[in-house]
């Protein structure tokens, strides 16, 4: 087992705790190195979490380390793996403006904000999947293929990255950009951009 790869997932849990995104019945982490998934514990405060809580499971699903049982997500967790050779971390929560648009079912979408045109495209939405379970994950694993974030459906949201501290990132940026488009959308219609410029700034973001 790798200690630093522990200590990541304790410091992202800790990081996300305070910037309110998680909390002790919602939103779980993992990292993956080995073979061996390093995962948050179910039902624990982030901000309180030790190295011995983080559960370790092996590719098999069988627990190896930690002293507390994994989140109830685990199944999405170790499927959102295969999905791509380059996922080494996944975030999945609920923070409040990407969560208001899962119950609405809306994708986050902008022709007037560069920096999410050219950094996410735009946020789609996976139908619903009944958390806890393998069918969480179908409808958003088309989307994963291309993407590094999806809106779950009646949910929240899921994140990768190359390490759990990539997506932490994206989740970030997803959630700040978020409640800037819902912002602007109720001030009032957006200044959309020229087609050659969203063009353009959409190109920067092809998988």
């Amino acid at each position: 087992m790798d200690r630093e790869k522990i200590l990541e997932v304790l410091q992202v849990a800790k990081r996300l705790d305070e910037k309110n995104l998680v909390n002790a019945f919602e939103g779980n982490i993992s990292t993956k190195k080995d073979g061996l998934v390093y995962i948050t514990p179910t039902g624990k405060n982030k901000a309180l979490l030790t190295e011995e809580m983080v559960a370790v499971i092996d590719s098999d699903g069988r627990q190896v380390g930690g002293n507390c049982k994994p989140t109830s997500e685990l199944p999405m967790h170790m499927e959102t793996y295969t999905i791509r050779d380059d996922i080494g971390g996944v975030v999945h929560c609920h923070p409040t403006f990407l969560t208001a648009y899962a119950l609405c079912c809306k994708p986050v979408e902008t022709r007037a904000y560069p920096e999410m045109m050219g950094n996410f495209d735009y946020f789609q939405v996976a139908p619903y999947g009944r958390p806890g379970t393998e069918d969480i994950l179908k409808g958003a694993i088309p989307i994963l293929k291309h993407h590094d974030i999806v809106i779950l459906g009646n949910h929240g949201v899921l994140a990768v990255g190359a390490t759990v501290t990539d997506a932490m990132n994206r989740v970030e940026a997803a959630e700040a950009i978020t409640k800037t488009v819902f912002i602007a959308n109720a001030l009032g219609r957006q200044a959309d951009l020229s087609p050659e410029e969203c063009d353009f700034f959409f190109s920067l973001n092809q998988k």
